[in-house]
């Protein structure tokens, strides 16, 4: 009997398995391990189209999925087998059984079998479903058994005659997150919420930027997060306006703001929050003004989304709210529609409003379908993350606003009724920041 988690990865490959073509078969080898210097590895995480599958996590692992019109449809699962001696050294291994008893397969057969087995689990078939982003992985390993196939015609073997390209019906899958999916994430969120609020209790005038990152990666990991999602972001001072500052090396002084922006995964699924907050618990009246735009925005935007809503909305929402903030504060001059026709506010504000999460912080999904922006659906999770970056060296605004970077990111989920905030542990009020902070 398959444990719940299990489950939710095997209905995902009989899903996808409806999807593909009669006399088919799909072939996602795992991702690589990578080395990271001499004989040091990488912390191993499959790519994410693989582990949406399988549920698997080790490497040197090969999914296929086979649908056929006498046998029907099977999920195997080339992997490692068992191993004691090794197993000593690398930790232990599912091996066969476990691939069957443990993660729902029909079938595992030694990955050093992968390219004996390959041309027979062809033969036959029309269509080979691949993800064309990944195909070098298998190239050599695929077009050797095509080989041998069509060599092998005038004895009845036949090999595919279409191949095609998979990752567009898997985004479509992965875009829509399903209750077990939201589970994970609600976790991650949680967790990293803490975090955020541990590294604003922990800041103080002259800390350094890395200490705050200690602190979030103490509370990912006391939460039972094993991986970041992506490298944490802790940019105190004029760092605040590069966008993806990932030194996390300088001295925050007494009157910085620290933009954080970090997040850990739970089960491969991500989260994504950035808070900004002065590392001395008071913002100044300047810090105060931007911040209050920014927040604006957030929660305008927030409150602009709803089943039906098109994707561009609250990005569009949070341009106009900011534009607006920008004129009131004499940083922008002009009239506001002229103003966002010709993107004024683009040297403070550069990038959208946010992005699909899931298994990838940037995760999949097409953002326009037939040329239009995507209706927003239930069980799509995205960020929304307005900002303003005021570059130090801005000569064009007065002294007082220079070196301010201000993000408020907040991870959304439609509902069938409307959304919920899934980050609402992370506080963004002023007087909440400060009050944590005192």
């Amino acid at each position: 009997m398959l444990n719940s988690t299990a489950q939710h990865f095997h209905q995902r490959r009989q899903q996808l398995l409806q999807t593909m073509a009669p006399n088919s078969l799909l072939l996602l080898p795992a991702s690589p391990v990578a080395i990271r210097n001499g004989s040091v590895e990488y912390s191993y995480r499959p790519d994410s189209y693989f582990y949406y599958l399988s549920g698997f996590s080790e490497p040197e692992a090969c999914l296929v999925l086979v649908k056929d019109a006498q046998h029907g449809t099977q999920s195997i699962l080339f992997c490692r087998e068992r191993h004691p001696e090794q197993e000593q050294w690398e930790g232990k291994r599912a091996g066969l059984e476990g691939a069957v008893t443990q993660y729902g397969f029909d079938q595992a057969l030694p990955i050093t079998q992968l390219a004996e087995h390959l041309p027979q689990l062809l033969n036959g078939k029309q269509t080979l479903y691949q993800l064309f982003a990944y195909a070098e992985r298998s190239e050599t390993l695929v077009s050797t058994a095509l080989q041998q196939l069509r060599q092998q015609a005038r004895a009845g073997a036949s090999a595919p005659t279409v191949i095609k390209d998979i990752t567009q019906v898997l985004d479509e899958m992965r875009l829509i997150k399903s209750p077990f999916e939201v589970e994970q994430m609600q976790q991650a969120m949680q967790i990293s919420a803490a975090a955020h609020c541990n590294a604003m209790r922990a800041a103080t005038p002259g800390i350094y930027e890395y200490q705050l990152e200690a602190e979030l990666d103490y509370t990912f990991r006391q939460g039972g997060a094993h991986h970041n999602a992506y490298s944490s972001i802790v940019a105190g001072g004029d760092n605040a306006c590069i966008l993806h500052y990932v030194e996390n090396n300088q001295l925050i002084p007494d009157g910085a703001l620290v933009l954080i922006d970090a997040g850990c995964e739970i089960n491969g699924y991500a989260s994504d929050i950035t808070r900004t907050f002065p590392v001395n618990g008071r913002f100044s009246p300047e810090q105060a003004a931007i911040y209050d735009i920014v927040l604006q925005a957030n929660q305008a935007a927030i409150e602009s989304v709803a089943p039906g809503q098109r994707w561009n909305v609250p990005h569009d929402v949070t341009v106009r709210v900011i534009t607006e903030g920008l004129i009131a504060l004499g940083i922008l001059q002009g009239e506001l529609e002229q103003l966002i026709q010709s993107h004024a506010y683009r040297p403070y504000y550069m990038h959208r409003a946010g992005h699909w999460l899931g298994l990838d912080v940037h995760d999949v999904g097409a953002y326009q379908v037939e040329g239009n922006w995507r209706e927003l659906t239930p069980g799509m999770v995205f960020t929304i993350e307005p900002g303003i970056y005021i570059a130090p060296d801005d000569q064009s605004v007065a002294a007082k606003w220079r070196g301010i970077g201000v993000r408020i990111e907040d991870n959304v989920l439609i509902t069938d009724s409307g959304y919920q905030v899934l980050t609402q542990g992370a506080p963004k009020q002023r007087a909440d920041i400060e009050a944590l902070m005192a």
